[in-house]
């Protein structure tokens, strides 16, 4: 039995190893008093007990895939966990607010995403069109933006440099490659931010390929930096990004996955690019390695939390909210943060799991024991967990408003759960 807050994942490295640590400390508004973000509510990070035991992952191994149609079950998915978390609408944060210190580097951004992007072919042009054309949040690239206005006050820099803004365009577009191979990989008919998938409009083909073209021109413009240290740092994103698929398909269905080996597939999907994201604006505002270093793990925990968070709303939210069906993971057989907790308290889970679903009404009984069993509760706090250390890792940046926008995303990531 041990504590797990999951230090020094991944890297460059596929072998990758989870420390047992755990945090008990609390962390409340009065942390973030020298702030500019107003926020009347704080949270406390509990302990959380595990137990995590090691089993061989064999590639596309036995039940890699349901008997019984995913969007079947779903069908049946009850209403009752909404209600698990409240939110508070009067404490919100807004992340337009929190994005208003970098909203011109933004604007810049989103003038040139579809030109570097289509230019060379009209389909590729149409395909930049509709996924750069409704704006959306840019949470990956405003990161990059926020880092490096930070770190830009440490090395005296009085205006972002051309590779940071380069960077930046990068991260979106690796970014929005991802999307677009995992709405083919997911067979997705939902629309993301109010418009169709590109494989809904032109076809699987194209959208692997789409996707491919975006992932090579990315790296053609990071080859372009001519940083090797960033290079090496975002080129190892995009092979993560493979290597977190292969787990996931590999481990369905299975009831023995860990936690470690979840965090682990997701720092790959998830974490991996906003770590390098945070990292490489630092390196390219040219301060001290340490300083470099925090940022990495600062964007690698929120990371985590981000992606803790998200698996919370697969149980918690509609399929509008989601924009997907609500209850997909568990239904095709990932096993995210809170199924995970529940199969330690409750045998008859694994029983239902290891059935896939086969029994009517069991995909409904999972969701109920898993509610049950506190597994999203326990989901909540590691959320919060990895929260308070992205926290911590911003110490080093001088107060002021970068570094508040900056908290102010840790926060507004754990409100989606409040």
């Amino acid at each position: 039995m041990m504590s797990l807050t999951c230090q020094n994942i991944g890297r460059a490295r596929y072998d990758m190893v989870s420390c047992g640590c755990s945090s008990s400390s609390s962390f409340s508004k009065k942390n973030l008093i020298k702030t500019s973000i107003n926020l009347n509510k704080g949270f406390e990070l509990h302990k959380f007990k595990f137990v995590s035991s090691k089993r061989d992952v064999s590639l596309f191994g036995k039940k890699a895939f349901s008997t019984k149609s995913p969007e079947a079950l779903l069908n049946v998915v009850p209403q009752g966990p909404a209600s698990v978390f409240e939110p508070n609408s009067s404490d919100r944060i807004l992340v337009s607010s929190l994005l208003e210190v970098v909203a011109e580097d933004l604007l810049t951004l989103n003038k040139n995403l579809q030109s570097i992007v289509g230019a060379e072919n009209p389909v590729l042009m149409s395909a930049a069109e509709q996924i750069f054309g409704a704006g959306g949040k840019r949470m990956r690239p405003a990161l990059v933006f926020l880092v490096a206005r930070a770190t830009a006050q440490i090395a005296e820099l009085k205006e972002l440099t051309s590779e940071h803004r380069r960077l930046a365009e990068i991260i979106e577009m690796i970014h929005t490659a991802s999307l677009i191979h995992d709405d083919v990989l997911d067979d997705s008919d939902m629309r993301r931010a109010g418009k169709d998938t590109i494989h809904q409009l032109y076809g699987t083909r194209v959208a692997i390929l789409a996707g491919d073209f975006m992932f090579a021109q990315s790296s053609w413009y990071l080859a372009n930096l001519e940083n090797i240290e960033v290079i090496k740092l975002i080129s190892q994103v995009i092979k993560d990004f493979a290597s977190g698929e292969i787990r996931q398909a590999s481990s369905l269905f299975d009831c023995d996955v860990t936690l470690e080996e979840y965090l682990i597939k997701s720092y790959f999907k998830t974490a991996s690019l906003i770590a390098a994201s945070t990292k490489g604006a630092a390196i390219f505002s040219g301060v001290e390695r340490n300083i470099c270093e925090q940022m990495y793990e600062y964007g690698k925990n929120l990371g985590l939390s981000f992606q803790v968070v998200d698996d919370i709303l697969d149980f918690t939210q509609s399929a509008e909210q989601l924009g997907k069906p609500a209850g997909l993971d568990l239904a095709k057989g990932n096993l995210t943060a809170p199924v995970i907790f529940a199969l330690e308290r409750e045998p008859k889970l694994r029983e239902i799991i290891d059935s896939e679903f086969s029994e009517d009404g069991s995909f409904n009984k999972a969701v109920e024991l898993i509610i049950k069993c506190e597994g999203i509760k326990r989901a909540q706090e590691l959320a919060k967990e990895k929260a308070n250390l992205a926290i911590q890792n911003l110490q080093c940046l001088p107060l002021g408003e970068f570094r508040s926008s900056l908290e102010g995303m840790v926060m507004y990531n754990l409100e989606r759960i409040d």
